[in-house]
């Protein structure tokens, strides 16, 4: 059956549940009968720890932490208010990470607390970083540390990153490698193409050498970032192994319909960065009518939607309080027709590049 939804199987406990990814599009036509209002319902017994499997048999925790340094980009530039994202050197992204790794969702926001060693499996368990953001190293530093620290397996972390530049099949082995020194963890659990620059070529080249290195272990899972239809299209029909994973900026002001129901259809779980909109919509009327409602700041309202649509949301934060105060999103539920207003809200917003039609 083709990707596209969500069911969630019975398990023997809340803190282990797994989210299988599977056939949505009969499921939200059967409800909706319209692509412009797809949405996901998930169970409200949802949490921190729960994870979405991925086509190719592996699962990611559902909500996850990145460190981002987005210096300049060499593509086509879209008009947009700012360019780049929050900076991060390497010390701010090491103490950020062990933050999130360590978090104690029973703290209420602002408390100022983390958790103490019979909570430390309350935080984060999927930390984002790329080649790009200058930051692998100190992310798999505090990876690292955290383990040791907390007799935490290596394994119960899920560590993406992502390729620079196309520029070959062996300048691509040469960035994997590059990569997996850097982090220090032994194997990298998802690693993804960051930009479709370059053309046809050069994508299919990059690819290939990302599948070989999923064959030879030393990545589990691969996948894709801010690809346009286009470009997917022409990756699949190179009869490699298609993406399990596209990342790509989604919000209810960025829905990219198109996007998400060729990437669904193709088996490919979607991650959501930019999943806050970058502040941008943050006192928009519903979002603030929706906040009121639920007791919630405006940010949950952003990040509950990102799940119920079946998305895996990335959010990013220099501030300890903030960090702790994204992970309250698993204590309601906003309601079908919520989420289909919160979806009628697109205007394609661009909040910071999108090279979804380059070259």
């Amino acid at each position: 059956m083709r990707c596209l939804n969500v069911l969630i199987l019975p398990v023997p406990s809340a803190s282990s549940i797994t989210v299988t990814v599977t056939g949505i599009a009969e499921f939200v036509a059967g409800i909706f009968r319209s692509t412009q209002q797809q949405t996901l319902i998930l169970m409200s017994s949802l949490t921190l720890q729960s994870k979405f499997k991925l086509s190719d048999g592996n699962e990611i925790p559902v909500l996850g932490f990145g460190d981002s340094v987005v210096r300049f980009v060499f593509v086509k530039i879209v008009p947009m208010q700012f360019i780049g994202t929050y900076e991060l050197d390497g010390q701010d992204a090491y103490k950020s990470v062990m933050w999130a790794l360590e978090v104690n969702t029973h703290c209420k926001p602002y408390d100022h607390c983390i958790a103490h060693t019979d909570t430390l499996q309350a935080g984060y368990r999927h930390i984002d970083s790329a080649e790009w953001y200058e930051n692998e190293r100190e992310c798999g530093r505090a990876i690292q540390d955290f383990c040791a620290e907390t007799g935490t397996p290596r394994a119960e972390i899920f560590y993406t990153t992502k390729l620079k530049n196309n520029a070959g099949v062996a300048a691509t082995r040469k960035a994997i490698r590059k990569s997996l020194a850097e982090c220090g963890l032994g194997y990298i659990d998802l690693y993804l193409i960051h930009g479709p620059w370059g053309g046809p070529q050069a994508r299919k080249d990059a690819w290939e050498a990302i599948v070989e290195a999923q064959k030879e272990g030393i990545v589990k899972s691969i996948g894709i970032s801010t690809f346009g239809v286009g470009h997917m299209r022409e990756l699949l029909e190179t009869g490699l192994p298609a993406p399990a994973v596209h990342q790509i900026d989604l919000h209810p002001f960025m829905t990219r319909s198109e996007i998400v129901k060729f990437s669904t259809e193709h088996g490919m779980t979607l991650e959501a960065w930019g999943s806050l909109a970058r502040g941008m919509r943050m006192k928009h009327p519903y979002i603030l009518e929706l906040a009121t409602k639920y007791r919630k700041q405006p940010a949950h309202i952003f990040l509950r939607y990102s799940l119920q649509k079946g998305f895996v949301p990335l959010v990013k934060s220099s501030s300890q309080n903030r960090i702790i105060d994204n992970t309250h999103i698993f204590d309601f539920e906003l309601s079908t027709e919520e989420v289909v207003q919160l979806d009628s809200s697109n205007e394609n917003l661009v909040t910071d590049w999108d090279p979804t039609d380059s070259p």
